[in-house]
């Protein structure tokens, strides 16, 4: 239900880059946005919720600097949340150029009680390959902490919605679907009446 934005060049250039490009987006929706790329520092995150963003993703400085994940979630709860893209289990960052040694349910866990709104987890590894969402990895991650998850990363089809309604599946807070959606692989609206109609039923 939320718009997932990633300015990727920020990403790499460690600040804002399409900015206008993502606010010409916030005039044209109404729906909520979440936005990632580029935000390292207080001021960053106070600029775009004050733009008119839901919720800021910090990725690459949830790693270098877990301190600003912390106050920004504790100055704007429910508004902050965390990427973390894995490569074979260790987290990635500025834009998936470097890996770092350190495991996703390490960061993770580092955010516990800290008012983070959710963690996405994306596995690189399947990004924009249509071969379907990791679903062990992410939930084997959701299981582990108490923040809600979310998966992204290589989600297909309409499929991978009945697969994220599974049982097992119950702990994850959503998944971040790009690829299928430009392609027209996935129909949003089945895949929402789906979800909904699950809700209803449960």
């Amino acid at each position: 239900e939320y718009l997932h934005v990633v300015d990727l060049d920020g990403a790499f250039a460690g600040k804002p880059m399409n900015a206008a490009a993502v606010e010409s987006m916030l005039k044209a929706v109404t729906m909520p946005v979440q936005l990632g790329g580029g935000i390292r520092d207080i001021a960053t995150v106070e600029a775009w919720l004050g733009k008119g963003v839901t919720r800021v993703i910090i990725g690459t400085a949830a790693v270098r600097d877990p301190e600003l994940v912390k106050g920004a979630a504790k100055k704007f709860p429910g508004r902050v949340a965390v990427g973390l893209d894995a490569r074979d289990g260790k987290v990635a960052v500025e834009g998936w150029a470097r890996t770092s040694q350190v495991t996703v349910l390490e960061i993770a866990q580092r955010f516990e009680d800290a008012g983070v709104a959710a963690i996405i987890f994306t596995d690189i590894a399947r990004d924009g390959l249509l071969k379907g969402l990791n679903l062990d990895a992410t939930i084997e991650l959701a299981e582990s902490i108490s923040i809600p998850v979310i998966a992204s990363g290589g989600f297909a089809s309409i499929e991978d919605v009945k697969a994220l309604l599974t049982p097992r599946a119950r702990k994850l807070a959503g998944a971040i679907a790009g690829r299928a959606l430009y392609d027209g692989r996935l129909d949003p609206a089945a895949a929402l009446a789906l979800i909904r109609s699950a809700r209803a039923a449960a």
